[in-house]
């Protein structure tokens, strides 16, 4: 079933204007874009690592903001050619990233590219940019990229990759994508968007971000684990009445939070590490005040394992390759300040590289899969998960409009004590989005701590 025509109104309440204003994404076109160059047959089939094999059958949002006064040369192009122009290089792009545009076989182990193609939507939206980048809104951003579930059951497409381009009408354009987990993590969807990005802009020379032709490199490495008739293990998110904000933490903050969290064991802690130390704590104090105890804690930090594993020939490896390092604070600990965090943090990460350092095999990937999945199960421990998404190039993606002015990770799924980090556009700053229960949030919100090195939702600069 087509979704042309299909439009999505949302209101929010404008805090300067106090009005309600409407904004609506309308869906002009809705198409399938297939590969440029067919597939050749001896590559329509390419293996999935074990670390795909165990990955949960999400879906990964992305949004990148172009902003109508980027001047390059194309620019002054209408939104019908830019339309135009996205198809025609994601269509050249999915002949490199041919799997993209597969499906993943039943035994979860390997993907047919047999050319099935990606999902892509032409939409409009009825503002100026500036609009959703004032205040911005977390439900504006979801009608911003396409909802894989949506479109499978409307369409039943089934397509592993989804593409939204919104054009404003002040001619800024927003570029949403949704993707299956199961082919990508940061790193391979970073590749992929700079990919496109380069045969877009009409770059001479694309060897630098376009990867070999050849897929699989990394089951070759680590190949899928054979469970036979027995159950695949997976891990179950927990999904309790969640509520998501969004914190910005500035250059001249983190320089200051740097400063109060240097100590002799990390003197020069990373802003990724001051960062994830300030919200544990908040989170933490955030718990022990709504149980009235402190409870046993765990911060698990998602790792691109590419850079320490011997078995990774340098960064070329597609598909996930990440595995994750552990904190923990025991129930005697009462007090923690950022400083002891940032020390736990980093011995985790330093016995997370020990361990790993001269190679990982899928068995260990399996067993890393299992204790995750303990981890999250409990519920006399709180375990937060975070990703940081932190020195990955998104905003070096310009299309020939430009580099992005923002990116944002809108997940449509709030999982609780789920935690992401990206970068702002000046490549110093941090965007957090913290999704926690609506009464560790209520805490949060008022913590003086978090507050003084982080703003809450603030405009996007």
């Amino acid at each position: 079933m087509s979704l042309y025509g299909r439009s999505v109104l949302w209101n929010f309440e404008s805090a300067e204007k106090n009005m309600t204003s409407e904004i609506k994404v309308e869906v002009i076109r809705e198409e399938t874009v297939r590969p440029f160059s067919p597939t050749p047959h001896h590559l329509r089939s390419s293996n999935l690592s074990v670390f795909d094999q165990l990955t949960p059958q999400v879906y990964v949002p992305l949004l990148l903001f172009y902003p109508s006064n980027n001047s390059n040369h194309h620019s002054a192009a209408s939104a019908s050619e830019r339309s135009k122009l996205l198809k025609r290089t994601l269509s050249e792009t999915l002949s490199h990233f041919y799997p993209f545009a597969g499906t993943i076989q039943s035994n979860d182990v390997s993907i047919c590219c047999n050319d099935h193609g990606a999902t892509f939507v032409e939409a409009r939206v009825n503002c100026p940019m500036s609009k959703i980048s004032e205040k911005p809104d977390l439900g504006i951003q979801k009608q911003l990229h396409p909802n894989e579930l949506e479109f499978m059951a409307q369409s039943g497409t089934g397509h592993l990759l989804l593409v939204q381009a919104n054009f404003f009408e002040c001619g800024g354009v927003a570029i949403g994508l949704n993707i299956s987990h199961k082919i990508i993590d940061a790193y391979t969807l970073c590749k992929f968007i700079n990919s496109w990005a380069a045969i877009s802009l009409g770059s001479a020379n694309t060897d630098h971000v376009v990867p070999p032709v050849e897929f699989g490199a990394a089951a070759s490495l680590f190949p899928p684990l054979d469970f036979l008739n027995s159950p695949q293990p997976s891990i179950d998110f927990v999904k309790e009445n969640c509520i998501t904000r969004r914190y910005v933490f500035d250059a001249s903050k983190i320089a200051a939070l740097k400063s109060k969290a240097a100590s002799a064991a990390v003197p020069n802690p990373t802003r990724v590490e001051v960062v994830s130390a300030l919200i544990w704590k908040c989170v933490m104090e955030a718990s022990r005040s709504n149980s009235n105890f402190a409870r046993p804690s765990v911060w698990c930090q998602f790792v691109n394992m590419r850079k320490m594993l011997p078995q990774a020939p340098g960064e070329n490896l597609l598909g996930n390759l990440v595995g994750y390092s552990v904190a923990k604070t025991e129930e005697r600990e009462v007090e923690h300040d950022v400083k002891s965090l940032v020390s736990k943090l980093r011995k985790g990460l330093e016995e997370f590289k020990e361990k790993y350092g001269n190679g990982i095999s899928r068995e260990d990937v399996f067993q890393q899969c299992i204790e995750l999945s303990k981890l999250v199960g409990k519920v006399d421990i709180d375990t937060y998960c975070s990703t940081s998404w932190c020195r990955f190039p998104f905003y070096e993606a310009d299309f020939g409009w430009g580099k992005p002015s923002w990116m944002s990770i809108p997940s449509t799924v709030e999982i609780k004590n789920m935690i992401s980090l990206v970068d702002v556009s000046d490549g110093i700053g941090i965007e957090v989005r913290l999704t926690l229960k609506d009464e560790d949030m209520a805490i949060i919100e008022s913590n003086q701590e978090m507050l003084a090195y982080a703003s809450l939702n603030p405009s996007v600069v």
